[in-house]
């Protein structure tokens, strides 16, 4: 079997964060005013370095609710000289202007300008806004080593693309150098920006060998060229004579070209074999292996289920060696935590010896990501709140927002459907099933946060109300308020009351049709759909995941989310697919008795007013941990079952949600369409 690793992302430069944080000397100002209309300042190494120098970041958005934060929790806790007060606030305005700022407020600040024409003088403004963000510190050092002069544009696109992603158009000659960057991209989930891929595009035009090839779509589209990838796999053993059943994959429609790949060109086929062992590609299931098959190849069939099983075993192996760490960027955990859904959910299909005999390494690599993410937790999870999300959101509190661009970008109808409780090895299940009933169906994938503590009325709450969980702590303890929270936030982007949908406790088919007549009135521009079937699964699980699992099986077949999403399709909705947390297996260390002590009682976490009580609990449960959340009101304050202990009697075998394991908090966040 042959490995190929993925690029380790979790080392950054940090240049570009030494150069914006020598604008914040910590004994200059107490309160900041940055104009950044680029986001530049909301870096994860930049803020974890104002952090560390006794700063805190604050996003300017609505000029009320920033108000009675700011006098509330900074101006009123500097004038009585509280201890734990911060040393200093930065005020970030997303504008090159800081005009709409209270005029008491821009007296008293210091004020620093930032942006990407500052800190790129020799690269093109205009191609610079199209990059992600992830991509500049790394170009920050690259410019200063490599760039001579100031590019234009398309001198600009070059440049990138050399020296960031390793690609230069102009020697893609033969197909096996275009599908050599490719696939080395999309492994590493690495997408093009539309402007680059259409750069290469031009490039490669008048090139015969490409005439028929979707160049840009392949290269900033990952899950249409996956799909193009699979079906020339499948192509491919069939030259070989090898016919089979597709696992997870249907005939591949019309509308998807048919390119050839040379798989057996070494660069390709060391690629494709470690998107097998992890998911990204599915393999076909045969009976029997020809003896002229090469052994690279074993990897894409399946000739029997103890073929499946060494799948998932490799697959175990490939991401205990690829286990992000406290310094990796949040980014490699949501990729993670994606490629980890892949392999468990393969690990569930699997019959129950085979899956008894891995069950000891899947939980050796679950228990020693969620140790990982822990720490990581602790160190950065305060910055993910203020984390730019145009280019999809990084917490769930974001989505609103996020959707909000997506609309003022032309997608004049949304839907936002959320999947109560579901992790993303139970997407990736539904999506199989939906890709072999409903193969017009196209998933952009992508992962979010979830809030902590990952319980329903907390991170459901700020995923409809697109607040911080203070910014909704007289109602924390209840989603009673999500109709009017999602409304809320929609009458604020200037649509009416009559143009806002908000339905939640759907669950069957016998219900779309009422829904349907709902989603059909013309004046609708946005929905907010709450399915609840798999928290309900959940919730009255007695056989662990594996027996979600089965259920969640014997629900897709009834063809509910197929005919939901077309539903919504049809009527012209653009489908956001998302949770507002996931769910994991846990084992019993005991139930507090403590009556009504504790306000919320969840199997994964309580939470407390009281810190004598939060600080006596903790001390008679040992297997538990205290975590202060950045963005909880300051009276609420959770414990936490260690690793994956439950507050249950001892012992007891559980389905819970509420900590923060890697399949409880981070979330699928899915663009769901069809293929064009």
């Amino acid at each position: 079997m042959t490995y190929l690793s993925k690029d380790n992302v979790a080392h950054r430069s940090t240049l570009l964060a030494e150069r914006i944080l020598k604008e914040f000397p910590s004994d200059l100002a107490r309160l900041w005013i940055v104009a950044d209309p680029d986001n530049v300042l909301l870096d994860e190494q930049v803020l974890a370095g104002l952090r560390e120098r006794g700063f805190e970041v604050l996003p300017f958005e609505d000029s009320i609710a920033f108000r009675a934060e700011y006098e509330e929790r900074y101006r009123a806790a500097w004038e009585a000289g509280e201890p734990n007060a911060p040393g200093a606030l930065v005020i970030q305005v997303r504008d090159s202007s800081t005009a709409e700022l209270p005029w008491d407020y821009l007296r008293q600040a210091r004020k620093v300008s930032l942006s990407l024409a500052e800190l790129f003088p020799k690269l093109s403004y205009t191609v610079l806004r199209q990059l992600g963000s992830e991509i500049l510190p790394s170009l920050f050092e690259v410019q200063a080593r490599h760039a001579t002069q100031a590019m234009g544009e398309a001198a600009t696109k070059e440049f990138v693309l050399t020296h960031i992603y390793r690609v230069s158009p102009h020697l893609i000659s033969r197909p096996e150098d275009l599908w050599r960057e490719l696939l080395r991209l999309h492994y590493r989930e690495t997408l093009l920006p539309q402007t680059l891929a259409e750069h290469i595009h031009q490039v490669l035009a008048d090139r015969q060998v490409f005439a028929s090839s979707p160049i840009a779509e392949l290269f900033s589209n990952r899950s249409y060229a996956l799909r193009v990838v699979q079906d020339a796999w499948y192509r491919y053993l069939n030259k070989l004579g090898l016919i089979g059943r597709r696992t997870a994959e249907p005939v591949a429609p019309d509308y998807i070209p048919q390119l050839d790949i040379p798989f057996e060109h070494h660069d390709i086929r060391v690629i494709v074999d470690s998107m097998f062992l992890d998911g990204t590609l599915h393999p076909l299931a045969i009976q029997g292996v020809p003896v002229s098959l090469p052994e690279w190849a074993k990897a894409g069939v399946v000739q029997d289920p103890a073929a499946m099983r060494n799948l998932v075993l490799e697959g175990i192996k490939s991401l205990s060696e690829e286990l992000p760490g406290v310094t990796s960027p949040h980014r490699d955990w949501t990729h993670f935590a994606r490629r980890l859904g892949e392999v468990i959910s393969r690990f569930h299909s699997l019959d129950a010896v085979r899956a008894e005999g891995l069950k000891a390494d899947m939980k050796d690599l679950v228990a020693r990501a969620d140790s990982e993410l822990q720490t990581w937790v602790q160190a950065h999870y305060a910055d993910l709140p203020s984390l730019p999300a145009a280019k999809g959101p990084v917490m769930v509190h974001q989505v609103p927002r996020y959707l909000a661009m997506r609309r003022a970008n032309g997608e004049e109808k949304i839907a936002l459907v959320v999947f109560d409780g579901l992790a993303v090895d139970q997407w990736t299940q539904i999506r199989e099933n939906l890709i072999q009933h409903a193969p017009r169906l196209m998933f952009n994938e992508n992962a979010c946060f979830a809030w902590l503590p990952t319980l329903t009325s907390i991170s459901r709450q700020a995923l409809f109300s697109g607040l911080r969980p203070r910014e909704f702590a007289e109602h924390i303890e209840t989603t009673s308020k999500e109709p009017q929270h999602w409304t809320r936030f929609w009458q604020d982007q200037g649509l009416r009351a009559n143009e806002i949908l908000y339905r939640k406790a759907i669950k069957r088919t016998d219900e779309l049709p009422e829904l349907q007549e709902l989603l059909s009135n013309p004046a609708l521009k946005v929905a907010g759909l709450v399915v609840d079937t798999v928290d309900e699964i959940i919730h009255g699980a007695v056989l662990g995941k594996r027996g979600v699992a089965a259920q969640i099986n014997s629900w897709c077949e009834s063809g509910f989310v197929d005919r939901l999403l077309a539903m919504l399709l049809d009527q012209g909705f653009h489908i956001y697919l998302t949770a507002d947390h996931g769910n994991a297996e846990a084992v019993g260390i005991g139930r507090p008795n403590q009556g009504v002590a504790s306000e919320l009682r969840g199997e994964r976490v309580r939470t407390y007013r009281s810190e004598t009580m939060i600080a006596e609990t903790a001390t008679a449960i040992p297997a538990s941990f205290r975590l202060d959340i950045a963005g909880l009101p300051a009276n609420f304050m959770p414990l936490f079952a260690g690793e994956r202990g439950a507050f249950v009697p001892k012992g007891d075998q559980v389905v819970v949600h509420g900590g923060m394991s890697l399949e409880e908090l981070i979330v699928p966040f899915v663009k769901v369409s069809y293929v064009n």
